[in-house]
């Protein structure tokens, strides 16, 4: 049994053959500490590239998450494709670790093939951790706003379903219990005073890169901005909220 040698290719776009090993590629390309040439201009995302291979979008949609003060579209299927990858490599690897007729050259690869299956489950887990924190923290909005319940995954919604229902019981049994039974709700919106449940700031400033030429968005005080393709603009969400939904802008 062998390892498979396309395993950081095929990590990132299933299904298509390379002809050289990625990370050999990676060395090949990589500068050297006495390279006298000159470092090019343009950054790296001012480049031309490929279309985005699964990784690449797990990548985005991660820092997106991160970054974002809502919660975001669950990814579900390119996570699953992901993790079938990684497990189907994984089980590779044990066996080829078993193997004793496994040469130093494999043995080379398979902590090549580990040091790279670590780094997907890290961004994986670091997605699926934020995500759990937005659900808690906005528990109760989420199970009053049935456009934002459509985000979320079955389980994601009833964890929420369960968080809300627990912060509840304990709010209740804590305090409100012994307030007048005017007072006993969660949700009142008196006039002049902040909402009782948590929401999200849209109004928050984030930094986005245009992945592509985007149409002018109107800014709060009125003004258009144009960004263009490699461009980093620090707006506030609620104005590229759109084009992050479609992928034209990225949260950094």
């Amino acid at each position: 049994m062998d390892i498979d040698d396309d395993f950081f290719t095929n990590l990132d776009r299933p299904g298509r053959a390379a002809n050289n090993n990625a990370f050999q590629e990676r060395l090949r390309q990589a500068p050297r500490d006495d390279d006298d040439g000159e470092i090019p201009d343009a950054p790296p995302f001012m480049l031309e590239e490929d279309e985005e291979t699964p990784l690449q979008q797990l990548i985005r949609h991660w820092m997106n998450e991160r970054h974002s003060p809502e919660i975001l579209p669950n990814e579900g299927e390119l996570l699953a494709g992901l993790l079938d990858h990684i497990r189907s490599q994984s089980e590779t690897v044990q066996l080829l670790r078993t193997d004793p007729s496994s040469s130093e050259e494999e043995h080379f690869r398979i902590m090549l093939v580990q040091t790279e299956v670590e780094r997907v489950k890290f961004i994986v887990r670091s997605y699926l951790r934020t995500r759990l924190f937005k659900i808690e923290k906005f528990a109760r909005y989420i199970m009053t706003n049935p456009e934002v319940q459509q985000r979320l995954s079955e389980s994601e919604v009833e964890h929420a379903r369960r968080f809300a229902r627990l912060t509840d019981q304990h709010f209740y049994q804590s305090v409100l219990q012994s307030l007048p039974d005017t007072q006993q709700t969660l949700d009142d919106q008196p006039p002049f005073v902040p909402s009782m449940v948590t929401e999200p700031d849209k109004a928050r400033a984030v930094f986005v890169l245009a992945r592509q030429d985007c149409p002018p968005v109107r800014l709060p005080d009125g003004t258009a901005l144009e960004m263009r393709k490699g461009h980093i603009s620090l707006t506030p969400y609620s104005v590229v909220e759109q084009l992050i939904a479609r992928g034209e802008v990225e949260l950094v």
